[in-house]
């Protein structure tokens, strides 16, 4: 387990953006994407309009990553 933040680019609604995620997320993240079968910027968008504004995108994506994984149906 890393445990330290890996930063990656993410293109939502046309703007690149960088997002900070630990590998383990990272790979969750890619993970559930495939399964829904859209791109990861897709998914990252959704999430982006999604969230709270006080909310930041990588805690966003956290979020919805374990929310994921706790409640599979």
């Amino acid at each position: 387990m890393s445990g330290r933040p890996v930063k990656r680019s993410l293109t939502l609604q046309g703007h690149r953006t960088s997002v900070s995620l630990e590998d383990e997320f990272w790979r969750a993240f890619r993970e559930i994407a495939q399964e829904q079968g859209k791109p990861i910027n897709v998914l990252a968008a959704e999430i982006d309009v999604a969230r709270d504004p006080e909310t930041g995108l990588a805690s966003a994506i956290r979020v919805f990553v374990l929310n994921w994984f706790r409640n599979p149906d």
